[in-house]
């Protein structure tokens, strides 16, 4: 089996192009560009034209806005199978915010003249899209009401939750859980991530520690007292953001 038919077996694998016939992903190969990004190389900037959209298949990718004083936030990271930049690509406007590499990535480049071209002749590809901007919005509407409801404390809290839940749905034998987890994004990146400076981000990490619900061993957090966590995370707060 050749790298052409490698490739389209992953890409039937993935959300936005499952369930595609034989002949859709020919077409869909025939515009496919393969490509690779250094770690931490700019793969689009803020306002420039958008000339396509992206699927990761392999490494991290991070969307995210920059104020005019330099502050950044991530809107979202994206991992293999994971497609961004569609919006774009489909009204024919700039980019909204940007993009760079978390990691060295490989992505798969869809042209956006060449897709909608393939859109015009197969509909079908389009519930998909439709599918995946409605999983977008919704994380980014997520990302709104954290900013504007929640204080940095809150936010930490509800990352912590979330990435034990994942790390705990990647254990198949359940004996061997444990409530330590490790930080998938430096310091710097999480604060991004979290609306926050790093200052900010490491009060909210003593404050965590202190009160006793997690311990901190450099990239290590363990899990003390889920409950307090978890009641934290759902809490609305005035306090500082």
């Amino acid at each position: 089996m050749n790298s052409h038919d490698n490739l389209g077996e992953w890409l039937q694998r993935t959300l936005l192009f499952q369930g595609l016939s034989s002949t859709q992903l020919s077409q869909l190969l025939e515009i496919a560009q393969p490509q690779i990004w250094r770690k931490n190389q700019i793969i689009f900037q803020q306002n420039t034209p958008a000339t396509g959209f992206f699927v990761v298949k392999k490494g991290r990718v991070k969307v995210y806005k920059v104020s005019s004083i330099g502050k950044e936030q991530i809107l979202n990271i994206f991992e293999s199978g994971d497609n961004f930049a569609e919006v774009s690509a489909l009204d024919g406007q700039s980019f909204p915010a940007a993009a760079a590499a978390m990691d060295q990535v490989e992505l798969i480049f869809f042209p956006r003249s060449d897709f909608i071209q393939l859109l015009h002749a197969d509909p079908s590809v389009a519930i998909n899209m439709l599918t995946s901007l409605s999983k977008h919005l919704r994380h980014l509407v997520g990302v709104i009401e954290d900013l504007a409801f929640k204080d940095v404390p809150q936010r930490l809290a509800e990352y912590l939750l979330h990435l034990s839940d994942l790390e705990a749905s990647s254990v198949s034998d359940h004996s061997q859980m444990t409530n330590t987890v490790t930080l998938d994004l430096t310091k710097t990146q999480l604060a991004a991530a979290l609306g926050t400076i790093s200052a900010t981000l490491s009060r909210a990490f003593y404050r965590l520690s202190n009160e006793g619900m997690i311990a901190v061993n450099g990239s290590q957090i363990t899990i003390l007292d889920r409950d307090r966590l978890r009641t934290l995370s759902q809490t609305e707060s005035l306090g500082d953001r």
